[in-house]
Order: C-alpha cells, then sequence, then structure tokens
C-alpha cells in the first residue's frame, strides 16, 4: 500500500481519522488532504444526504483525494430489559439537564445502504469501515467504480476475514485508540481484552498480506516510524487532529484534552453501548460500570443529555473521546501538524541512530 497510498492517495504516510459526532468536518479533511496526509470525513451518525453534503464541501475546498468512513449495521439484538434498566438509571440526567431522553429504537443500520449507494454513484477515492467487514459483492463494487476500499480491524481474526473478502487494506486499531474500538463483533466477554498496537500490527503482518494502515494513540511523528517498522504502511491520527482549530470538535473537547482535570483515559459503554476510550469524567464514573452491551441503542439513549450538557458548558456530562497519547495534543493548524508530524518521520532515523551510539 505504501505505493499506492503515498503515490495516489497523498504524499506523506499520515492519515486522519474519521472521528464521528462532529470532529472530522470538510475543513479538517481538507487541510489535511491539501498538506499531504489523507483527510477523511465521518459518516457515522449523519444522514444520507449530510454525507453528501461533506462530500461536494471537501470537493470545494480541495481537489486533492480524500475518504470517507461508514459504519456497518449492527446485528446483535440488544436486551430490551437491560436498555430499560439503563434508561431508568439516566432518568436523574435527563433531569438535570432539563431534557428528555432519547428514543433508544431509533434504528441500527445508521442508513448504510443509502449511503453505499450515494459513495457508488459519486465514487470518492476511499471509503473505510468500522464495525465490521462488508460482504465480498459490497467491497467488489466499490472497486468497479475505482474506489479503494479499508476495514477497520482489531484482531487477527478480523484481518483475515477482512482480505477474504477482497478489502484493499485494514486499519489496525489497537487498545490505545480514542473513541470507539472497532471490533467486529461486540462480545462483552471478550472487555478489556484488546491488543496493543505494536504487537497487533506485527502479529497481522504476518498473517495477512494487505497493507495495514495502523491507529491507536499516536501522537508524533517518530511513532510513524515505529509502527512502520513494526510492518505498517501509514499511520492514522485521531485525536492528535482533534485539538486543530478547523476541527469540529466542541470546544469543551479541545480544552479537555490538555486539561489536568481529565487526567486519564477509560474504555467505556455508557455514552453508547459499546466499548470507546475518552477521558474519564463524571458521567463515566457514574455510569460505566451500568452500561449494557447495547449499541446503538444506549447512543440514542444518551444523545440529548450529551448534547444539552455541551451546550451548559458541562464537559462532565460529555463523551470526551481521546486515545491514550492525549496529553501530547498540540493546538496547530491540521496542515502545519502534517508538516510538523512529517518532519518528525523524517528525524526519526537520525535520532535513533544518534541515541545508539552515545
Amino acid at each position: 500500500m505504501s505505493s499506492v497510498l503515498i503515490g495516489q492517495f497523498c504524499r506523506h504516510p499520515i492519515v486522519q481519522a474519521p472521528m464521528a459526532g462532529g470532529a472530522s468536518c470538510p475543513r479538517l479533511a481538507a487541510a489535511v488532504s491539501e498538506a499531504g496526509g489523507l483527510g477523511f470525513l465521518a459518516a457515522g451518525y449523519k444522514t444520507a444526504d449530510g454525507i453528501y453534503q461533506e462530500i461536494k464541501q471537501v470537493r470545494a475546498l480541495t481537489s486533492q483525494p480524500f475518504g470517507v468512513n461508514l459504519f456497518m449495521p449492527q446485528h446483535r439484538s440488544a436486551d430490551p430489559a437491560a436498555v430499560e434498566v439503563y434508561r431508568q438509571q439516566l432518568a436523574g440526567e435527563a433531569t438535570w439537564y432539563a431534557t428528555p431522553l432519547g428514543d433508544a429504537d431509533a434504528g441500527t443500520d445508521d442508513g448504510y445502504e443509502a449511503k453505499l449507494a450515494i459513495l457508488r454513484d459519486d465514487p470518492v477515492p476511499v471509503v473505510s469501515f468500522t464495525f465490521g467487514c462488508p460482504a465480498r459483492e459490497v467491497l467488489d463494487s466499490f472497486t468497479r467504480v475505482g474506489t479503494y476500499t479499508i476495514v477497520t480491524v482489531t484482531t487477527v481474526a478480523e484481518a483475515r476475514a477482512a482480505e477474504r473478502a477482497g478489502a484493499d487494506a485494514v486499519c489496525v486499531q489497537g487498545i490505545e485508540a480514542g473513541g470507539h474500538q472497532g471490533t467486529h463483533l461486540d462480545d462483552p466477554e471478550a472487555d478489556g481484552a484488546g491488543m496493543g498496537l505494536l504487537s497487533l500490527v506485527t502479529q497481522v503482518r504476518e498473517a495477512v498480506r494487505l497493507p495495514i494502515v495502523a491507529t491507536g494513540g499516536l501522537m508524533r511523528g517518530a511513532q510513524i516510524a515505529a509502527v512502520t517498522a513494526a510492518g505498517a504502511d501509514a499511520a492514522q491520527f485521531g485525536t492528535a487532529f482533534l485539538v486543530c482549530p478547523e476541527s469540529g470538535a466542541h470546544p469543551l473537547h479541545k480544552q479537555a484534552m490538555t486539561d489536568p482535570v481529565f487526567a486519564r483515559t477509560e474504555l467505556t459503554r455508557a455514552f453508547s453501548g459499546r466499548p470507546a476510550r475518552g477521558l474519564v469524567n463524571r458521567f463515566m464514573r457514574e455510569h460505566g460500570p451500568y452500561a449494557p452491551a447495547a449499541y446503538p441503542q444506549v447512543h440514542h439513549l444518551t444523545a440529548g443529555v450529551r448534547k444539552a450538557a455541551a451546550q451548559a458548558g458541562d464537559a462532565q456530562g460529555m463523551a470526551l473521546w481521546a486515545g491514550q497519547g492525549h496529553r501530547l495534543a498540540r493546538e496547530l493548524p491540521a496542515g502545519q501538524l502534517v508538516e510538523v508530524l512529517a518532519a518528525e518521520l523524517d528525524a526519526a532515523p537520525a535520532a535513533l541512530s544518534q541515541r545508539s551510539t552515545s
């Protein structure tokens, strides 16, 4: 992929992660692509028309390649009784923020088929998938229209499944990553069993022949050198770009990245019903231990509360997604951050050589 990715889609092996919920807006994706990285839009939680309009905005801002990420439909049925118990537990949040809880049954496919149709009718250079692997016919349909496909994986078995299905590449996500773990099957019994990025990249590299984009806690150019040494072809950064001025993340979310009040991250189901890494705050502490494995039902339940907390300026009630490297965030323009990361990557061999001889 290094030849395809860097030669066809970007100058630097730097991918901006698709962060659903607003951070990965057209301005951010376009700025990253303009600077020689690969910018991404996040189609998750948006309507098909909404992502179509964002694609048009990116095209108006840059002529460089970019990507769009899709959430796979969720087929695991949640326990209605567990969802109802959690609804009752959240009643105090609804009262506190003076907003009703959402409809847990608002849908589980995220408009997947409609978004596929848009992306096939008016193709973009790259499409990636999270929370599962599409069927071979879906991936083949993108090949026919000239779109490069990437499937997010969190295990060797998922990487092998993506290879069998015909994906062009895999995005290997370590446990350090901010936001949702892109597991294909949300298995509550496997919670906490995720693998660190370097170990996972090494194992996937030896198991499949597909190109690898590595992601999870990466914040510096030297880490690109580390993951490429382990077998990756490119590195994907999410939290690092979240604090950029072009990012659509809420100002409170950006401020929290380096606020000592939010010193650590944890995986939680509290906000969405699926394991996701974020800064530990009051909502996570109070509700995380009891949140059921019910995605996207819990996401729908808490959506209004999270929005009301943001409007009230209360970061303690927001989903503050962040990777383990969040304290290394740099508030630079996205294009400048791409350049800094590329320069750090270029400097990494000399730094290593100097340390080995000192």
